[in-house]
């Protein structure tokens, strides 16, 4: 799965060829709102988010990072109906304390795993098709072992995959996948993050066939916009630099500029 954080984006990994894409909180929240993955950000952002993504890509399976279901179980039971009606395919449940933070990043804390499995047992009796995703960060914070404990946990009430966040290597990839036999399991695939980058092959050879890469865009881009604003500030002009653009009409193709003068056309035909 490929992150993504808005229509173009997710339009983007849809032209590149991915059948499913991830609305990841932590670009959310930096795109949206230029803040840090620290819970600044809200249940209706992430909702609103998902709704334009599966709106500019129909027929495509959008999951949705569900953060910690922003609040109780029954704050989850609304998320879920949220993302529902957004259209989403699937959710990300974590069971970090709130305000959480990114799972590659210092300082987290998480939550009794009953207070969580409850939380993973709401979104599982009220969802009508998503795909439940259990995330613990209990390995940063407590160990291999409790995270290992708390996917089984999280199995056994039913939920479609384990995510067992930021293990170190793949030692710790290994002991996961033997805790949670029969389990889907996800791995994060998060560029100079803690866990080891690796290809999909190397990752099923480890017992990880759901794959997410949540930040590519987002780390991408940004190298992207600076490197040409900063020619831009220091130029003025782009002239000489038309490798770092996209050019004009590549770019209408890629928001089906096409299909909209058409319908302009028809439309305006008709009426006249």
């Amino acid at each position: 799965m490929a992150g993504v954080y808005d229509a173009l984006t997710a339009r983007l990994a849809v032209e590149a060829g991915f059948d499913v894409v991830f609305v990841s909180g932590y670009c959310t929240a930096a795109t949206q709102l230029g803040l840090p993955d620290f819970g600044y950000l809200t249940q209706t952002e992430i909702a609103d988010t998902a709704r334009r993504v599966c709106r500019s890509v129909r027929g495509t399976a959008v999951v949705v990072d569900g953060d910690t279901g922003y609040g109780n179980p029954l704050n989850v039971i609304r998320t879920v109906e949220l993302f529902e009606e957004a259209g989403a395919a699937g959710i990300f449940l974590e069971d970090q304390q709130w305000p959480k933070k990114c799972g590659h990043m210092a300082g987290k804390r998480i939550v009794p795993a009953e207070e969580w499995l409850g939380k993973l047992q709401a979104a599982v009796d009220h969802r009508d098709r998503l795909f439940v995703v259990a995330r613990t960060d209990a390995r940063a914070v407590v160990g291999l072992d409790e995270a290992c404990r708390r996917a089984q946990a999280a199995a056994a009430i039913g939920v479609d995959a384990v995510f067992v966040e930021a293990p170190e290597s793949t030692d710790d990839m290994r002991a996961i996948a033997e805790a949670t036999p029969g389990c889907t399991r996800v791995a994060n695939m998060i560029e100079t993050g803690k866990t080891p980058l690796l290809t999909p092959g190397e990752l099923h050879d480890l017992g990880f066939d759901l794959v997410v890469s949540p930040l590519t865009g987002l780390l991408a881009a940004t190298r992207a916009l600076a490197r040409a604003y900063e020619v831009l500030r220091r130029e003025g002009t782009l002239r000489d630099h038309l490798e770092l653009v996209t050019t004009f009409d590549d770019f209408g193709s890629v928001i089906d500029l096409e299909r909209h003068y058409g319908l302009e056309a028809r439309y305006t035909d008709a009426g006249s």
